[in-house]
């Protein structure tokens, strides 16, 4: 089936098979690999993506649904080479370990942003509460979002 997607400002027109998910999408057809496969079952976010600026699990949709819509994935987030505010919060707060959930909780706290730009700690839990991480807990995450929270 034919698609047309624009992805991070860029549109793509391509032919998939109508069973390929959004997530291998991306990163076969497109080469964008920031965004993970981690469980294919939408449990631990890793894949998370903007889908017309809300916030979705890229395992759990087929490229097909995307057709005609904008895509925003970690990939998008910086500007020409300029990390966000965000991003080098996480760094600055050591909220990251081994970096595989790094790209679903930069998707889930931008969007939560976004919606909120002052959100409280229970409002920021419950925004990332869609993404595992095995490494680092969740406090320096936690504060890395409250960091740049207005």
């Amino acid at each position: 089936m034919d698609v047309t997607v624009t992805v991070n400002g860029t549109s793509y027109e391509r032919d998939v098979e109508p069973r390929k998910l959004l997530i291998h999408f991306l990163r076969d057809d497109l080469d964008l690999t920031g965004s993970h496969v981690g469980c294919d079952t939408g449990n631990c976010g890793a894949c998370s993506v903007l889908l017309d600026g809300v916030l979705v699990k890229s395992c759990m949709l087929l490229a097909v649904q995307a057709d005609g819509a904008s895509v925003e994935t970690v990939e998008g987030l910086s500007q020409e080479g300029e990390l966000t505010p965000l991003q080098q919060s996480f760094n600055e707060h050591h909220a990251l370990q081994c970096g595989y959930c790094t790209p679903g909780m930069l998707m889930s706290a931008t969007a939560l942003l976004r919606d909120n730009p002052s959100p409280g700690d229970d409002e920021i839990r419950k925004a990332l509460q869609g993404n595992i991480c095995r490494c680092t807990g969740y406090w320096n995450i936690v504060e890395a979002v409250k960091a740049v929270a207005k």
